[in-house]
């Protein structure tokens, strides 16, 4: 009887700590681009010691035009933009631990995975789709969700 009231207790206490909401705020960050300042959605969100950063397409934020060379080069230039944006918030691309990629053309998907792989050594989970218009008629888009 007494170890069963003791496995009780001990499971009640887990239950109620395990329960407890994490009262952390809720931070939204503007981007660090200038021409950006007006878009109606953040950069990046923080919550429960996550970053989720808003979608990056293979876009030159000097010149705001996507950059020439196709999905190799829009590949390339989008890591790099999500690069910059875990820089301001003092991380790397090793603190990434969920990609969500989408793809004009399924099709340019070895092309692509030959450039994600230089970046992502640690092998973040992936995943991956084909989609019809994305913005500014980029080939690619790719969201990231990284650890703090």
């Amino acid at each position: 009887m007494k170890n069963t009231s003791l496995i009780v207790i001990v499971l009640i206490f887990f239950g109620m700590t395990a329960c407890q909401s994490n009262n952390e705020p809720i931070v939204f960050y503007k981007s660090h681009e200038p021409k950006k300042a007006q878009a109606p959605f953040s950069d990046a969100v923080e919550a429960n010691d996550f970053l989720f950063l808003a979608g990056q397409v293979g876009m030159d934020h000097t010149t705001r035009t996507l950059v020439k060379g196709g999905i190799e080069a829009e590949t390339k230039q989008c890591i790099e933009n999500i690069k910059a944006v875990l820089e301001q918030h003092n991380l790397s691309l090793d603190a990434v631990v969920k990609c969500t990629v989408i793809l004009k053309d399924i099709n340019d998907f070895e092309a692509f995975n030959t450039v994600y792989k230089t970046y992502f050594p640690n092998k973040p989970a992936r995943t991956t789709f084909a989609a019809s218009g994305l913005a500014v008629g980029a080939q690619i888009e790719i969201d990231v969700i990284a650890a703090k």
